[in-house]
Formats: C-alpha cells, sequence, structure tokens
C-alpha cells in the first residue's frame, strides 16, 4: 500500500488519474513558467531558525481569518473547473473544508453553481467573483452569492484579459471536456475519473448557466478571452464596495501602490496573488511581494497570501512576513484529484501535521505568535 505523507505525492496520484488536458490546466501556468517557478524556490530559499530546549508540548494552529474563527490560517483558494478534477468537485471540497474548519471559496468559473454548493454543504462559504463585459449578469452574481449567505466577496482584479497559457491550447481544453483522437486512449486510461464526471451535477460552468452559450465547441482558451473585460478600473470595486454588505477581499495584489488604493476604498482584506503564476509571466513572485505589500497596508486591512503553497511550512514563512493567512488551490486540488473528498482531507491533514512540527522545531506553540523571529535573518526575503 502506498504511504501518502506530502502533497507531492497526492500530485502524483492525481497526474495518473487525472487527463492530462485537465491536470496541465491546474498545474501549469503561463507563457515559459517562470513566475509559477520562481513562487516555489523563492519560498524555498527562506530558511527557519531552529530553536532547542523549549517547551513545545502544545501546538496551536487555530487563528481568526477576516474575524472569522478557522481551525488553521488556510482557505481554500477558488479554482475555475474544480468540478472537472473530479466531479461536482467543488461540493466535495466544501464539504472537506467544512470538516476541517477552514473557509472554502468558489470560482465565479466553478462546475457547479453557488445554489449547488449551498444545498449540498448548507455552511457559508465564500464567493469569488470576476467583473464580465455583462454588468448585469455581474450584479446578478453579487446577488446570488448574498443570497446564498456568503460572508465574503473576493473580486479577483488581476486578470483584464487571459495571460496566454500555452499548454491549455494545446491540449484543445474546453468544457466541457471533449473526446477526440487525440485525448481518447488517455481518457479511456481514466475510469475512476470518468466514472465521478459522468455522476457530477454539470458539465458546465454553473454559475454562468444562464449567460454563456452551448461552449461544447469552444476551447476554454477563447471562451475566458471573450468574457473578461479589459475596462474595469478602481471605479468599479468602489460600485462593488457600496453594494456589497459583507466582508470584501481584494485578490490579484503586487504592487505597494495598489494596495493603499484597495485599502483606501474598503477594502477588509487583500490577497498578495500573481494568479499562481498564471497571468503576467516575470512578474514578481508573491513571497518576494508580500513584504513591502504588509508595510504598505499599515494594518488597515488583513493581508493573506497565495502562490506555491504546498506544505504547512510554507504558510508559516508567509505568516512570519507579515500575512494574516493563506490560501491553496493546486495543493487541494491533487488531493481532489487523487482521492475526491477523501484527498482534500488527506491534504489538509498533511498540511497541518507540517505546521505543527514545524511550529516545535523553531520553539513556538501558537501560530498566533509567528513572526519573522521564526525565520534565519540571513536567509530571510
Amino acid at each position: 500500500m502506498t504511504v501518502i505523507n506530502s502533497i507531492a505525492d497526492l500530485r502524483e496520484i492525481a497526474k495518473r488519474r487525472v487527463p492530462k488536458s485537465i491536470f496541465e490546466y491546474l498545474d501549469h501556468g503561463s507563457y515559459d513558467e517562470h513566475t509559477l517557478r520562481a513562487n516555489r524556490s523563492d519560498l524555498d530559499a527562506i530558511k527557519f531558525r531552529q530553536r532547542v530546549l523549549i517547551d513545545v508540548a502544545r501546538q496551536q494552529l487555530t487563528r481568526p481569518i477576516l474575524g472569522m474563527p478557522a481551525n488553521m490560517p488556510l482557505a481554500i483558494g477558488p479554482t475555475g473547473m474544480c468540478g472537472f478534477v473530479h466531479g461536482d468537485g467543488e461540493i466535495h471540497t466544501a464539504r472537506a473544508a467544512r470538516d476541517f474548519g477552514i473557509p472554502f471559496c468558489l470560482s465565479t468559473v466553478s462546475i457547479c453553481s453557488i445554489e449547488d454548493v449551498k444545498q449540498a454543504t448548507n455552511t457559508p462559504f465564500w464567493f469569488q467573483l470576476y467583473v464580465m463585459k455583462d454588468r448585469g449578469y455581474t450584479s446578478a452574481l453579487i446577488d446570488r452569492a448574498e443570497a446564498a449567505g456568503c460572508p465574503v466577496l473576493m473580486m479577483t482584479v488581476d486578470i483584464p484579459v487571459s495571460g496566454l497559457r500555452r499548454r491549455d491550447a494545446k491540449n484543445g481544453l474546453s468544457v466541457p471536456p471533449k473526446l477526440t483522437l487525440r485525448n481518447a486512449i488517455d481518457i479511456g486510461t481514466k475510469p475512476r475519473w470518468v466514472w465521478s464526471v459522468l455522476r457530477g451535477k454539470r458539465r458546465h460552468f454553473g454559475n454562468l448557466a444562464d449567460a454563456v452559450p452551448d461552449t461544447a465547441a469552444t476551447s476554454f482558451a477563447q471562451w475566458v478571452a471573450s468574457q473578461f473585460d479589459a475596462s474595469v478600473t478602481w471605479k468599479d470595486l468602489a460600485k462593488i464596495r457600496a453594494r456589497w454588505p459583507g466582508k470584501l477581499i481584494v485578490k490579484g495584489i503586487l504592487d505597494p501602490q495598489d494596495a493603499r488604493e484597495a485599502v483606501a476604498l474598503g477594502a477588509d482584506g487583500i490577497i498578495v496573488s500573481n494568479h499562481g503564476g498564471r497571468q503576467l509571466d516575470g512578474a514578481v513572485s508573491t513571497i518576494r511581494a508580500l513584504p513591502r505589500v504588509v508595510d504598505a497596508v499599515a494594518g488597515r486591512c488583513e493581508v493573506l497570501f497565495d502562490g506555491g503553497v504546498r506544505s504547512g511550512q510554507d504558510i508559516l514563512k508567509a505568516i512570519a512576513l507579515g500575512a494574516n493567512a493563506a490560501l491553496t488551490g493546486r495543493a487541494y486540488l491533487y488531493g481532489l484529484g487523487a482521492m475526491g473528498e477523501a484527498g482534500v482531507a488527506l491534504a489538509l491533514q498533511i498540511i497541518a501535521r507540517e505546521m505543527q512540527v514545524t511550529l516545535a522545531l523553531t520553539g513556538c506553540n501558537d501560530v498566533r505568535d509567528v513572526d519573522r523571529s521564526l525565520l534565519d535573518d540571513e536567509a530571510a526575503v
């Protein structure tokens, strides 16, 4: 029996069980993937300060996120097409996050809809918003999120146009996935995946069912390119802030000036993010951008972090550099692709255990006490 004790183990299983076009959609980035790699390499370069002979018998991982309780400082980030990694993937992930006691955020371009997830989980979840060309439909999405009791709206701002994701075009990624001569053998060797997707509620973008025509003959890249609105500005953020009654997070901030602008317009939180290396290739890694953004915000809102998070150690590094919490996308998707809901739960358990062990070996008991002193001064960003 295979021993699974890392996110890398789950990734290898998911790679075998998920069709190539779907796996490479979630696993890779834009252009030559320099930023995708930098997100990981810059995190790896940060070293911890080992401490000894300190009572570390009790590790505490709970830490609020945006004033809401969380059993560890991690949220499940929004990812498109989760329901094609595993049938009803958004529902399975939301349940795993609920059972673990951390937030789950549903993407605008999810396969299961807001209402699907609400009905299946009966637990409040966050909603991520793309501002589309059809502002009326964007407003309708906000209304649906409010009606579902979502306490947090996350506006993603780093995708006025879609980055060039070369693998998606080469793989012929489409919604729903099409059986072609090129991929027939690959899909035919993935019966577990086929069965899960066929049993799923939907095979189109559930939140956009009323707005998007039949996309069976349209590649995913083409569809995305036609929907995102390059004319979105800070004025749109101000309008959304004025109409949204709950917490508002702005996702996709790398620049201190942009961070200050988001705070000035009433953001309750910002997410230091480069879209997982899937947008501007050549952009700075998120862990390098994080300290500058934290300084610019100066405690006026919470700062969350994503980009390359694969372990509990990655989360602690981000918190040590000023983040309140982190988000993960690929790490949980590997678990979902490998083992469905149980795989997501296992991914969260692995991450939590890594945090506990690392806290102990750095002489710390409580994640709320983590600061830059946890890191080696010479190796810190």
